[in-house]
C-alpha cells in the first residue's frame, strides 16, 4: 500500500452562515491521481482553498506528508511541495511567458536586497538555471515557441498549460488542478492528458477537478463526489460514476448545494 501523501479530516468551512464544507474527508496515496467532481456549488474550490492555505477552516485537520498543515499561510504550504492551481489562469498578461515561468520558481536570491547587491555572482548563475528549468518545462508543455510573447496573448488553454507549466517551477510533490481542461479544445486536452500521465510515471501526485467527467474517468485512480460540501461517494471511478445518488445530485439535487 503507498503511502499517504495528502489526508483530508472533517473539514467544515461556513461563509455567513452558509455551509460550504460540511465534515469533508479525502485521502490521497503517493503517485496517485484523485478526481474531484460534483455539481456546482458542491464545495470543490473551496476545499481546494482550505487544503492550500488560501482559506482558513472553522474546524477539521490537515496532514500532507504526515505533517499539521492546518493554520498555514499559502505560500509555507507550497514550500513543503503542495502547489495548486486555479479555474481562472493567474498568469501576468503583460509578462512574456518565460518571465511569468521564471516568476514560479522557489527561493530565488536575487528576490533579497542584500543577496543581489553583494554576491551578483551566485544570483546571476542561480538565474541561469531557473531560466533553463523553465524552457525545459515549457518544452515539456509545447509552449517553448511562446517563451517570448506575452502572457495575454495566449489561446485560454495555453494559458491553462502554462498556468500548469508555472505550478511545475516549483517542485511540487502534490499538484492541486482546479479544472485544467475548462476552455481547452480537444486536440490540446488531448496532449494535456498525455502530459499528466508523463507526470504521474515520474512520481508527482496530483487532485484533479473537472467538470468534463470523460477526462476525470481517463486519469483518475480514485474519484470523490461532492455535493452540498459533503462527501458523496468515493472510490474507484467507474464505480462511483455508476452509483445512482451521484446521476441525482447531477439532474436536479445539486441544484441547491451551498456556494
Amino acid at each position: 500500500m503507498a503511502d499517504e501523501m495528502l489526508s483530508v479530516n472533517s473539514v467544515r468551512k461556513s461563509f455567513g452562515g452558509i455551509s460550504a464544507l460540511d465534515g469533508c474527508s479525502l485521502r490521497v496515496e503517493e503517485g496517485a491521481i484523485v478526481g474531484l467532481i460534483g455539481p456546482n456549488g458542491a464545495g470543490k474550490s473551496t476545499l481546494f482553498d482550505v487544503i492550500s492555505g488560501f482559506v482558513q477552516p472553522d474546524a477539521g485537520c490537515i496532514l500532507f506528508s504526515g505533517r499539521e498543515i492546518l493554520g498555514m499561510p499559502a505560500y509555507k504550504i507550497a514550500r513543503l511541495g503542495l502547489v495548486r492551481t486555479f479555474q481562472i489562469p493567474r498568469s501576468l498578461m503583460r509578462m512574456t511567458v518565460l518571465e511569468n515561468m521564471m516568476l514560479g520558481a522557489q527561493g530565488q536570491a536575487g528576490e533579497r536586497i542584500h543577496l543581489s547587491l553583494l554576491r551578483r555572482g551566485r544570483v546571476m548563475a542561480q538565474e541561469k538555471d531557473i531560466q533553463e528549468k523553465a524552457e525545459e518545462i515549457l518544452q515539456f508543455f509545447d509552449l517553448l515557441r511562446m517563451r517570448d510573447e506575452y502572457a495575454g496573448s495566449l489561446s485560454g488553454g495555453q494559458k491553462k498549460m502554462l498556468e500548469m507549466a508555472r505550478a511545475l517551477m516549483a517542485d511540487p510533490r502534490l499538484l492541486l488542478l482546479d479544472e485544467p481542461f475548462a476552455g481547452v479544445n480537444p486536440a490540446l486536452a488531448d496532449r494535456l492528458i498525455e502530459r499528466i500521465r508523463i507526470l504521474k510515471e515520474r512520481g508527482l501526485s496530483m487532485v484533479i477537478i473537472e467538470h468534463a467527467i470523460p477526462y476525470v474517468l481517463a486519469l483518475s485512480d480514485r474519484l470523490y463526489v461532492l455535493n452540498k460540501g459533503a462527501v458523496l461517494a468515493s472510490g474507484h471511478p467507474q464505480e462511483v460514476i455508476s452509483d445512482r445518488r451521484v446521476f441525482e445530485a447531477y439532474l436536479g439535487e445539486g441544484d441547491n448545494a451551498q456556494p
